[in-house]
């Protein structure tokens, strides 16, 4: 069975989903999405903050700027040094 953005179980026919999608509109049915866990959610956090920052901390100047140059070069587009 197809699944929703957070997860919830939708109907597989395009009918079905109408239908489904209709009576939520209505009022019919209410849809509760699933919870998260909360012990998930702090580990997530606490390892999202301390990493940006450890990355920006060991990051000289100019190798901020290679990431993005570098997707520049791929997606074809041609870098110049600096203007004087």
């Amino acid at each position: 069975m197809p699944k929703g953005p957070q997860g919830q179980k939708r109907p597989a026919d395009v009918i079905g989903n109408a239908v489904h999608v209709m009576r939520i509109a209505t009022g019919q049915i209410e849809e509760k999405p699933e919870s998260k866990n909360p012990a998930a959610v702090e580990l997530g956090r606490r390892g999202g903050a301390k990493g940006g920052k450890a990355r920006a901390a060991t990051l000289t100047k100019s190798s901020v700027s290679q990431p993005p140059r570098r997707q520049l070069r791929l997606a074809g587009h041609v870098i110049r040094g600096p203007r004087p």
